[in-house]
């Protein structure tokens, strides 16, 4: 079973910048397509960037612009989403996952990380 554990989130004024970062057990990001998914209070869990294995992105259009999704191809377990120009409407748990739909993941979620963007 693979497993993922999301970091680098915390507490941002609005128009700042966070690097998040997951790392997946087994040797997968560079295989699988990985995306990174967030969950605001009271809203479904949503899919707002993911990358292939040719390091083709896709994004939200709330994310686009602002978010990069990357890949460490050296490291082969780890893909970051580079957050700049944040707004209070990105605070939300941002989870990390091999998107099988806009909403859900191939694997088990791991425990995600806290953003929160407030003055």
């Amino acid at each position: 079973q693979v497993q993922l554990v999301e970091s680098g989130g915390g507490l941002v004024q609005p128009g700042g910048s966070l690097r998040l970062s997951c790392a997946a057990s087994g040797n997968i990001v560079g295989i699988f397509p990985m995306g990174w998914y967030r969950q605001a209070p009271g809203k479904q869990r949503e899919l707002v960037a993911r990358i292939n294995s040719l390091d083709s992105t896709n994004y939200v259009d709330s994310a686009k612009g602002r978010f990069t999704i990357s890949r460490d191809n050296a490291n082969k377990n780890t893909v970051y989403l580079q957050m700049n120009s944040l707004k209070p409407e990105d605070t939300a748990v941002y989870y990390c996952n091999s998107p099988k739909s806009d909403y859900s993941g191939l694997w088990k979620w791991g425990q995600g990380t806290q953003v929160t963007v407030s003055s």
